[in-house]
């Protein structure tokens, strides 16, 4: 017979034996799950345990509760229990003792094994929590840190804190670092922060990530922890004051001259250091406007980073006026920026911290070496002049690298260059660097991975899809991957490791392609293209999105927006409202800032 045959015997109605055979379709399997087979196991062996049927292991608490088991069970759950049956004097036992253990919570994991759920309350997460990371029960570990997680407030988050940090649950620790940050206004009116040691506050207060839209806000907080308990606490004060970012608060003479008179601050001559410097700073930044300093001090906190928005740039053919707007992503809304006092189309933008943004170069402007700087931070925020670059460019490319800002080729009385040149801001000096191997202008600049990239352009002759990149540390150009088509007009986005080529003219049409380079695989490969063909457009990069902002066409592309979801390879069109008051004005133009504190939409 057959593989593929089967023969059975049966008995007639009439007593007589009969052969059947069934024939089957030649190598046919089928694999059968049943998803209910280890639930249904786990219930029976819970069965057996609380009935104490088979149960080799009896696990005794301190205070004389005895928990039933199965070792192979206990051992198939938890590596603290393999290691105990399997490598210690306990393998032989049928009765082991847990000291230290909360009986109700020793029941709670065990039943956890045998059931697969676990009731976390505000009575037990305190102690099931440590007893769940001894018997290493990486699920009930983690379903207590996301309950506490859950339960977070500003009077509760630093107690939290030190409990993630004391029983190592990393993620929840930094989930409780960020809420303090954000916070943090209502977190230092409770308790828990006038109760903490030294050591913590000045981990809090030197944080860069403080959602603090004002720096006396972390100086009264400081003065009310050391007034808490004012004998044991005041010489503490110098060290506490060197995390006060006072020359922050030194443009706001009110404010300034309260923290001066504090008698604590008046009375310690080593506090009175930091009251200098803060005056000192704010006097030199009254006559030099753009200073970057190394000293923590200094340094804004990042609060504007927990919110970033769009600087846009607009120009009007009938205006000679360069219009700057505020952008929210997230709202669509709009509102007026500093205004320029002159026409700065065709010029190059760069921004050194998301702070400081720069504005060089251009047609129509009174030079086109000026550069003017913009600090959004300042509380009286205005366009002021800076230090002149060395060479007249429109056109021309735009790359901050390193607090350094390189301006690259571009038109010098009507003729591509191909000279570079850098400004320094630790000396606020221009010099010169290596020029590119060929004269671009309208070109497109990437900056990653510590490389500037000089990607397409026009050298005179023809739009480009030569790229090169320049190492600062050698001071050499280095010709790599070209583009896949050519490309002057380009603009240049760099997200997540990835420079995309967006747009511009290949010559005589303008693009709506768009191509990306990864510097590991080293070939330009193109993505989805855009809905609108566009070139010379801003393109900035905000919570993992491409925004490519206004630009010029032969369509109407001035007043919207595509914004671009790497995930999805897919472009979304948003449209600007406009208030142009008939001066025809259109966006050529965007940077990502500190979103400023002055900003109210």
């Amino acid at each position: 017979m057959s593989v593929n045959e089967m023969e059975i015997s049966q008995t007639s109605s009439c007593g007589s034996d009969f052969k059947q055979v069934l024939k089957f379709k030649a190598s046919e399997r089928t694999n059968f799950r049943n998803s209910h087979h280890s639930v249904k196991l786990l219930e029976d062996l819970q069965s057996l345990r609380k009935n104490e049927v088979l149960c080799d292991i009896r696990l005794e608490t301190d205070d004389g509760t005895i928990v039933f088991g199965h070792k192979n069970v206990l051992v198939a759950a938890s590596p603290y229990f393999r290691a105990m049956f399997s490598a210690f004097n306990e393998s032989n036992k049928n009765l082991v003792n847990m000291r230290e253990f909360n009986p109700d919570v020793l029941q709670l994991l065990v039943d956890y094994i045998y059931t697969g759920e676990i009731m976390v309350t505000n009575e037990n997460v305190q102690v099931l929590l440590p007893a769940a990371s001894l018997l290493q029960i990486d699920y009930v570990n983690s379903a207590c840190a996301d309950f506490l997680r859950t339960q977070l407030n500003p009077s509760n988050c630093i107690g939290i804190k030190a409990f993630a940090d004391l029983h190592n649950c990393t993620d929840l620790m930094l989930s409780c670092k960020a809420f303090i940050n954000q916070q943090f206004l209502e977190v230092v009116k409770g308790d828990e922060f006038l109760y903490l040691p030294y050591e913590k506050v000045i981990q809090l207060i030197s944080s860069d990530d403080l959602a603090v839209p004002f720096e006396e806000k972390v100086f009264e907080c400081v003065i009310n922890w050391v007034k808490y308990d004012l004998n044991r606490r005041t010489d503490f004060l110098p060290n506490l004051m060197e995390h006060v970012r006072l020359p922050l608060i030194a443009s706001k003479p009110d404010i300034l001259k309260n923290i001066i008179e504090e008698p604590l601050l008046k009375n310690n001559p080593e506090c009175n250091k930091f009251v200098i410097e803060a005056l000192n700073f704010h006097l030199q930044k009254s006559i030099q406007h753009f200073i970057i300093s190394h000293s923590i001090r200094y340094k804004p906190r990042q609060f504007g980073s927990l919110k970033k928005i769009i600087l846009m740039f607009n120009w009007s053919d009938k205006l000679p006026k360069c219009y700057t707007e505020w952008y929210d992503p997230a709202t669509n809304l709009q509102s007026s920026a500093p205004e320029m006092n002159d026409c700065r189309r065709k010029a190059g933008v760069g921004v050194i911290r998301d702070q400081f943004v720069f504005v060089m170069g251009g047609v129509n402007s009174s030079s086109s070496q000026s550069v003017n700087m913009l600090d959004v931070s300042s509380p009286s925020p205005c366009w002021v002049p800076m230090v002149n670059m060395l060479v007249s460019r429109a056109y021309l490319g735009v790359g901050v690298l390193n607090d350094c800002i390189y301006a690259v080729g571009g038109f010098q009385y009507f003729y591509p260059v191909n000279s570079v040149e850098v400004f320094d801001s630790s000396i606020q000096k221009w010099r010169m660097v290596t020029s590119m191997k060929t004269n671009r202008s309208l070109l497109g600049i990437g900056v990653l991975n510590d490389h500037l990239y000089a990607i397409g352009g026009f050298d005179g002759y023809d739009s480009l899809k030569s790229v090169e990149s320049y190492d600062p540390l050698l001071d050499t150009w280095t010709p790599v991957a070209e583009l896949s088509v050519c490309r002057d007009s380009v603009s240049i986005g760099v997200m997540d490791g990835v420079i995309y080529a967006i747009g511009g003219i290949d010559g005589s049409v303008n693009l709506k392609s768009v191509e990306a380079y990864r510097p590991s695989d080293g070939v330009w490969s193109f993505i989805a293209d855009m809905h609108l063909c566009r070139n010379n457009s801003g393109v900035v990069t905000l919570d993992g999105l491409l925004y490519v902002i206004g630009g010029e066409s032969e369509e109407s592309v001035f007043d919207t927006i595509e914004v671009y979801n790497p995930k999805t390879n897919t472009w979304s069109l948003r449209t600007l409202s406009r208030n142009n008051n008939g001066a025809d004005i259109k966006v050529h133009c965007g940077v990502v800032v500190n979103r400023p504190p002055y900003i109210t939409n």
